[in-house]
């Protein structure tokens, strides 16, 4: 299993307004790519100002490419969620899952980014 990380910032109106979004819009649209998993939005207030830390979580590399392309680690972001941010990352992290809710995974390095 491979979680996909993804970042932003904007503003503690605005991520209301992003995390409706996320929910009505982007969740059912990932639940219809093969090897989509689950996904989880943690937020963190900084003042007026909300990081927002995306993740999804997908049985493969290969699972993931079928939703972001040859180049998986580019951020894949509407032009609707885009307009709700003040900032956020073009592009994502992936990490091995290792453990979740008390499951081992086995360990293995994730293969280098196709040239």
């Amino acid at each position: 299993m491979i979680a996909r990380l993804w970042s932003a910032r904007t503003t503690s109106v605005q991520s209301t307004r992003y995390l409706e979004h996320f929910w009505e819009t982007v969740v059912p649209s990932l639940q219809t790519f093969s090897g989509y998993v689950c996904s989880s939005v943690l937020v963190r207030s900084h003042g007026d100002s909300v990081e927002i830390l995306v993740s999804t979580v997908w049985q493969s590399l290969q699972a993931i490419e079928a939703f972001a392309g040859s180049d998986r680690e580019t951020a894949v972001v509407a032009s609707e969620a885009a307009a709700l941010l003040t900032d956020y990352d073009r592009r994502v992290r992936h990490y091995e899952v290792a453990q979740m809710d008390g499951l081992f995974f086995r360990q293995s390095p994730l293969p280098d980014k196709p040239s």
